[in-house]
């Protein structure tokens, strides 16, 4: 059993900063891919970040030069820090991992339940 716990959304106003994370518990050996999502009220799910098993990353460009993708292999624990946030960043934000268990067992598309952020102007 894998489980995703996301933390780090919340109210800030535009110009400000959250980082947000995204928790893989269970008997992983390593996450290989990371991505994160976002879903503004009355719009499509849109990819805003990704990193490749390789350590490659792509940003969406609404994000570029604001948003930084990053992990912490330690902690099986994916981050994406956002930077420079505008009210058009308001939305729900989803992680999505791709993992090998130990046993060699891949687990893909793992998805976390969503965090809020929320960018007042």
């Amino acid at each position: 059993q894998v489980q995703l716990v996301e933390s780090g959304g919340g109210l800030v106003q535009a110009g400000g900063s959250l980082r947000l994370a995204c928790a893989a518990s269970g008997r992983i050996f390593s996450i290989t891919a990371m991505r994160w999502y976002r879903q503004a009220p009355g719009k499509q799910r849109e990819l805003v970040a990704a990193s490749t098993s390789s350590g490659s990353t792509s940003y969406v460009d609404s994000v570029k030069g604001r948003f930084t993708i990053f992990r912490d292999n330690a902690k099986n624990t994916v981050y994406l820090e956002m930077n420079s946030l505008k009210p058009e960043d308001t939305a729900v934000y989803y992680c999505n991992v791709d993992l090998i268990l130990y046993g060699g067992i891949y687990y893909n598309d793992c998805w976390g339940q969503g965090t809020q952020v929320t960018v007042s102007s």
